[in-house]
């Protein structure tokens, strides 16, 4: 019980598979939330990776009252963790025009803001008092600006990075900081769907030993890769015109069952 502790969400595949799996490397505890928890378990068994070291809840991280209780049974038989990465998100295309995706948006919102905020709820006031822990939050470089067809996701992890920067200044005096981590391209079952481009892709190990370190660090902020950090700032640069033209014609994210 004396090795830190991790708690992470959407922890059954991806890139919340890879982070576990980099903290498990460096000597941490787990405490894995995943929708599909056996399919989780499975992971773990098959894995090898040691029973006492491993926490495997089930929740929904839009469901209030069940990603709450999952954060208190963590606390209750691993302890206060010292850090909590929210990850778990959805990737789904929409059209406004379309009024079923009017629910997309919804489930977009529910999990990828709500979801944050109802994950990290149980471990703010412990981490106050204890005053340290790091709180994460797993945003995207389409939080920078919006593309076309992909309106739900890039407005709910550009409201991530806002509500991460809030949540910094409130829980600063206190000792607990809070991590904003800012994937580019990652290959992940959610972009392999992807019909465009994907520059500076990177595998999801890669990327889960960059965020490891950045997130020990305590670092505010942080791009992965740094190559799309440049990119995205010279997107969020480029006149409302030109950046108009240069996705004219740019394959948009799949919708619901295409």
């Amino acid at each position: 019980m004396t090795a830190p502790l991790v708690f992470i969400t959407g922890a059954s595949s991806g890139i919340g598979q890879a982070l576990a799996t980099r903290f498990y490397q460096a000597g941490w505890r787990l405490a894995l939330v995943a929708r599909r928890s056996a399919e989780l378990q499975q992971w773990v068994t098959a894995q090898g990776l040691a029973a006492e070291r491993v926490l495997v809840l089930g929740a929904d991280v839009r469901d209030i009252a069940a990603i709450g209780a999952a954060g208190r049974e963590c606390i209750a038989r691993f302890g206060l963790p010292d850090a909590v990465i929210a990850n778990a998100g959805i990737s789904v295309g929409m059209d406004t025009a379309e009024p079923a995706d009017l629910e997309v948006m919804r489930s977009t919102f529910e999990t990828n803001n709500l979801g944050m905020a109802a994950t990290f709820q149980p471990f703010v006031g412990p981490m106050r008092q204890r005053r340290s822990g790091r709180l994460v939050g797993v945003a995207s470089v389409a939080a920078i600006r919006g593309l076309p067809g992909h309106g739900a996701y890039c407005a709910s992890k550009a409201a991530v990075v806002s509500y991460c920067e809030s949540l910094r200044g409130e829980c600063r005096p206190y000792g607990v900081k809070v991590v904003t981590v800012v994937p580019g391209y990652i290959d992940t079952p959610l972009t392999r769907g992807n019909r465009y481009a994907m520059p500076f892709l990177m595998p999801a190990e890669a990327f889960a030993d960059r965020a490891f370190r950045a997130i020990t660090a305590g670092v505010s902020y942080r791009v992965i890769p740094w190559q799309m950090g440049i990119v995205a700032k010279l997107m969020r640069l480029l006149p409302d015109a030109l950046y108009d033209r240069v996705l004219a014609g740019r394959p948009r994210k799949r919708r619901q069952n295409e």
